[in-house]
């Protein structure tokens, strides 16, 4: 078996009950479609979707259509899918089916939401790239750990530490460099303690990760109130400047909003790629995953299973840390005690959501990323929906995502088990 097809997914059974249930969702999805939206439509109403982000040179025109045509004909294509999904089914499409509706009912919200006024819709995809950068990096943090068997849900309390640290050594050195690398070497250390917890005194994984959440939580708010609250000048790191990608930047729409950021969004670019080629076509990779697949095979073999999953866990560590240096060096520039605000439980959803594989966790990170932007964005437009259900949005899509409603990934089948050498 070769670097390339090793840990690759069969092919999922989609049992009939499920397609018959996802075809009644599909139904449901277009009769709320016409209840909500389509009967609380004035005819001849037109929405204009603004197709350039603020503040870019590169313009496209806006996108103006009927409302009500709109949203008749989603309504209608949302129908003929569950009707199809009932009669025949799509069988091992049918994920990608559900997606597709789910595209048509966010789009009809929007045309609903913003009808007689504009929606700057460039703006809010560029806001989705920004909003799913520390939860794509969260997630490549916790593919890298427990692909390798180990799991890691204290991404959180490292992205939080990570967050104080930069700002901290930051402020101090008026470096951001250094802000940054003393950031990573946080989430480093974090991830050396999650290591020797769970491989070496093969403490209960979840029980080891929870600790340095709350260890990391309670040492941030204390910290932060006794120093950087009480002396500015300790709490002010900089941040990483936005600057375009040369060509890529010019593109009308597409430009602006994925190619006209600061170094953490490049460096998420680079670091999909990096890690997809690392984890599914290299011999590394094929280590790594190897062990937390099989480790008694694995150790037959020759591959040294712990010391393979110590190199997992610290780099899982200092991925994590710079996931966390992004809130204050790329964001906001400043530390707030619990900053993460369980961003990274939401990485560790779009890892499960992305099947432990680094594509589909971006396309996870992307997801998330975009339901809270939408919140913000509405929240704004002043959409008649309460705006405490519009910033709960990205959490809800959690729970649903962990309940399995989208299918169940397959974990590693060694996760979370330690291992001792017979």
């Amino acid at each position: 078996m070769t670097a390339q097809t090793m840990g690759r997914n069969s092919v999922q059974y989609i049992s009939p009950t499920r397609e018959r249930v996802m075809g009644v969702l599909f139904l449901v999805a277009a009769v709320a479609m016409w209840f909500f939206f389509l009967r609380n439509t004035e005819p001849g109403v037109v929405t204009t979707f603004g197709m350039t982000p603020g503040g870019s040179k590169v313009v496209a025109p806006d996108w103006v259509f009927e409302t009500s045509f709109a949203l008749q004909v989603l309504i209608f294509l949302t129908a003929f899918l569950g009707v199809y999904q009932l009669a025949r089914g799509f069988k091992q499409r049918t994920n990608l089916v559900l997606g597709i509706v789910s595209g048509f009912f966010i789009f009809a919200f929007l045309a609903w939401g913003t009808a007689g006024v504009s929606l700057n819709l460039a703006g809010l995809l560029r806001v989705m790239v920004i909003r799913s950068v520390p939860l794509t990096l969260g997630a490549f943090s916790g593919i890298l750990c427990e692909r390798s068997g180990v799991f890691n849900i204290a991404i959180e309390g490292m992205m939080l530490t990570a967050a104080f640290t930069a700002t901290l050594f930051g402020s101090v050195t008026q470096n951001i460099w250094i802000g940054l690398v003393s950031g990573m070497l946080s989430g480093l250390l974090l991830g050396g303690v999650l290591a020797v917890l769970a491989i070496k005194y093969k403490v209960d994984q979840i029980i080891a990760g929870t600790v340095i959440n709350i260890f990391s939580t309670g040492l941030t708010s204390f910290l932060s109130a006794k120093f950087l609250q009480k002396y500015q000048e300790l709490n002010n790191p900089g941040r990483f400047p936005n600057w375009d990608f040369p060509g890529l930047s010019q593109i009308p729409f597409i430009g602006p909003i994925f190619f006209s950021h600061n170094l953490y969004v490049y460096t998420m670019y680079a670091l999909l790629i990096v890690l997809t080629v690392a984890l599914f076509y290299t011999r590394w990779g094929l280590r790594l995953r190897s062990v937390g697949e099989h480790p008694k095979a694995a150790d037959t073999l020759g591959i040294p299973v712990n010391r393979t999953r110590y190199m997992a866990v610290l780099l899982g560590g200092l991925m994590a840390g710079f996931a966390g240096t992004y809130f204050t060096l790329g964001s906001v520039g400043r530390f707030d005690e619990v900053l993460t605000a369980g961003r990274g439980f939401i990485a560790l959803a779009a890892m499960i959501f992305g099947n432990w594989n680094p594509l589909g966790a971006f396309g996870a990170g992307l997801l998330f990323g975009f339901s809270d932007s939408l919140a913000g964005k509405l929240t704004i437009l002043r959409v008649p929906i309460h705006n405490k259900f519009l910033e709960m949005a990205p959490y809800l899509v959690t729970i649903i995502v962990l309940a399995g409603v989208i299918g169940r990934g397959q974990p590693p089948a060694a996760g979370g088990k330690p291992y001792e050498k017979e």
